[in-house]
């Protein structure tokens, strides 16, 4: 999903508001994808690449750091949903709720995490979100390696639209499911031997 993101980015150029919002349940996955984010896209470890911004935006910052995202929020907003309920309620940071309005993806990491009263929780948290930025024409991205194991894959892409169409409060029939088949990297055929 990161790189539509920064392909719609380059397209449209940096700087103009957060394009992209990506939720996750833990700040160690937050950590883990700024880590791998570098490696692609800071131009201080790959000279000449261009510009894509990405910022964190968790309890763990400083409160500079937090200034720095508010005066200069960056195409790519990672955070997660305790924070994100923060920023929806603290004056402090509308102008970081602002700066969402022309969001093109909002992306929730993890969703077979997102059940029960924090599932609802979540769901609830996205609407009140959508509502305040008027994001009517965001893309919807939810990830997941391990949603649905009942039943045949079409069972289980089922369930993986009707989770998803809760928290994102779209309708189910508008998901479109993308799954991912491994192929074996040895083979057994023992007429090679």
């Amino acid at each position: 999903y990161i790189s539509p993101i920064v392909d719609a980015i380059l397209r449209n150029g940096s700087g103009k508001g957060v394009k992209a919002l990506i939720i996750y349940p833990m700040n160690a996955l937050i950590n883990s994808q700024v880590e791998e984010l570098k490696k692609f896209l800071d131009p201080s470890i790959r000279p000449g690449i261009p510009k894509v911004t990405f910022k964190r935006y968790t309890g763990q910052e400083s409160d500079d750091e937090k200034q720095e995202v508010l005066n200069n929020p960056p195409d790519i907003l990672l955070t997660n949903y305790v924070m994100l309920e923060l920023l929806l309620t603290r004056p402090r940071e509308r102008v970081l709720v602002e700066a969402l309005r022309d969001i093109d993806f909002l992306v929730l990491d993890e969703l077979h995490t997102y059940r029960g009263r924090q599932g609802a929780d979540v769901a609830l948290l996205i609407r009140r979100l959508k509502s305040m930025i008027g994001a009517e024409s965001v893309q919807c991205v939810g990830t997941s390696a391990t949603m649905s194991t009942e039943g045949d894959s079409d069972d289980q892409n089922e369930a993986v639209k009707q989770v998803s169409g809760k928290l994102f409060g779209i309708d189910s029939e508008a998901i479109d499911v993308i799954t991912e088949t491994l192929l074996p990297a040895t083979f057994s055929d023992t007429s090679l031997e």
